[in-house]
């Protein structure tokens, strides 16, 4: 299985240094895998927001081949990024309109990546040489006050298509704006990412009533991750400490398990560090707030099949607030998350507003099963909505 953190850092190597955009770019995905060439996947486009017409909407679909930084045109060409695509106001267009009316449809080719939507204005996304010379895009970061972006409405899903079939999910990994729906049919017919009726508004009023979560909420355009939340000032650095203090205190005097696919690992405090044996011995060092929303830091989840997934375990258990009370891990009853005062509020307003409950709030949310991701190896087009603002 694919997963969102599989798909990271395929952009990484090519991002510019602009504010926000290593972010955007590590979460793009990783170069799609060598193989046959996959056929161009049908995209649907549907515009049921309410909120705006099809000739106020505008996609992009931005990411990386395998071996350099693409976007995809109306016509469903494969082009690559080129500083000489920036017009005279520093930006390249590589909006693609909707149709007149009803369904747009475009093709999909092999890439990762992701489509973004932007709604009343379109993005202004600069094309230029990163740290090796090669032509590369300073993303949106909408997060980031003085981004050229800040004023726009948009949001984007992310998507890996390769020959082995189409991975997709929706996320509020970095901010939630636009309320998008993703339908996968081929082998299965699948759908992730639906709000319930009214449910854009109530996120916004979830989390700006939530205490320290407040000033993450930017008018009505947008709410704000509180890890980006906590690098602009707006969300507090040691919001979660006490609660990792009561964890790491707790597990000192008791043995804490951990579960994944490598086997059982059994941990204990000493110090300030968490140790397991097990598969294999791994060890953390207590993570910071900032560690636990950005899911980095000491709990960097390498792709190696036995640090990583304990660390997304750990990772996700503090999120959803259930380390210190659940001592086998991972939790996977979610009327068990986000039960205490400490918890991470902004991704339980995304998993609340979700018809099927899932959601991408924080980069381990797939842990246990509960991120809005799909998957299929015989994909046969995909749908994405922008449902009822």
């Amino acid at each position: 299985m694919i997963t969102r953190r599989s798909l990271l850092g395929g952009l990484a190597a090519g991002a510019a240094a602009t504010a926000g955009l290593a972010t955007a770019a590590r979460a793009l995905g990783a170069p799609a895998p060598a193989g046959p060439s996959a056929a161009g996947l049908p995209l649907h486009i549907v515009n049921s927001s309410g909120a705006y017409a099809n000739s106020s909407v505008w996609v992009y679909i931005l990411g990386n081949d395998g071996t350099q930084q693409v976007h995809v045109t109306a016509d469903g060409q494969l082009k690559p990024v080129a500083v000489a695509d920036n017009g005279p106001d520093g930006f390249t267009d590589y909006a693609i309109p909707l149709a007149a009316g009803g369904t747009t449809t475009l093709q999909l080719p092999p890439m990762s990546g992701r489509i973004y939507t932007a709604l009343g204005g379109k993005l202004k996304i600069k094309a230029v040489a990163d740290g090796n010379g090669k032509p590369a895009l300073a993303y949106p970061a909408g997060w980031v006050a003085s981004d050229p972006n800040y004023d726009v409405l948009h949001d984007c899903a992310e998507f890996t298509h390769t020959a082995g079939g189409m991975y997709c999910n929706t996320t509020m990994v970095d901010m939630f704006s636009v309320p998008l729906a993703l339908r996968l049919t081929g082998a299965r017919d699948q759908t992730t990412g639906t709000l319930k009726d009214g449910a854009r508004a109530r996120i916004f009023s979830d989390v700006k009533g939530a205490e320290g979560f407040d000033r993450l909420v930017v008018g009505d355009k947008r709410v704000i991750a509180p890890g980006h939340g906590l690098d602009s000032g707006l969300f507090g650095k040691d919001y979660l400490a006490p609660a990792i203090d009561e964890a790491w205190t707790a597990y000192a005097s008791k043995d804490l398990t951990v579960t994944t696919n490598a086997g059982t690992f059994t941990g204990r405090v000493s110090g300030d560090r968490l140790g397991f044996t097990g598969p294999k011995a791994v060890s953390f060092a207590k993570p910071s707030t900032r560690d636990v929303l950005f899911c980095d830091g000491t709990l960097a989840a390498p792709n190696d099949g036995t640090l990583g997934p304990v660390a997304a375990v750990l990772g996700a258990a503090l999120n959803r607030s259930t380390l210190t009370t659940h001592p086998a891990q991972p939790t996977t009853d979610p009327a068990a998350f986000y039960q205490q005062r400490l918890t991470n509020h902004y991704a339980a307003a995304m998993h609340a507003a979700t018809r099927d409950g899932r959601a991408y709030g924080f980069a381990f949310d797939d842990v246990a099963g509960f991120a809005s991701y799909i998957e299929d190896p015989a994909p046969k087009e995909l749908t994405l909505t922008l449902t009822a603002f």
